[in-house]
């Protein structure tokens, strides 16, 4: 198991990274965030992200989908935004944000990377 600080040096391993952030979608508040630039604040982008994660789980109750959001996906113009959800009884709200350089990342790679840094995370 990986501690907060240990899973986002992890997350920012992934080839391509900008930055990372763990976020509770209760309240939009970033618990731990790595990497951004000056350009890209990455507590502002972890709270715009908690609408989008509570749209989506909004809409699968609504339409009674009994399954689990692996991630959610935004491609940007020059970047990938990828959004985890933390599925681990200790990590029940808080979802991982990883923004990446579109140019040098492999999204699929960066997919499965994630989500082992999800599964190993211990909040």
């Amino acid at each position: 198991m990986a501690s907060v600080d240990v899973a986002l040096k992890d997350a920012m391993t992934i080839e391509g990274s900008i930055g990372v952030a763990l976020v509770d979608y209760h309240s939009g508040m970033a618990l731990g965030t790595l990497g951004g630039t000056k350009d890209f604040d990455l507590d502002v982008a972890g709270a715009g992200n908690t609408d989008v994660v509570r749209a989506k789980m909004r809409a699968m109750e609504m339409l009674g989908l009994g399954d689990v959001i692996e991630d959610v996906l935004i491609t940007l113009t020059h970047q990938y935004h990828l959004i985890r959800p933390v599925q681990s009884r200790s990590g029940q709200g808080l979802f991982l944000y990883l923004a990446l350089d579109r140019s040098r990342a492999n999204l699929a790679m960066a997919r499965h990377q994630l989500g082992r840094v999800e599964g190993q995370l211990e909040v």
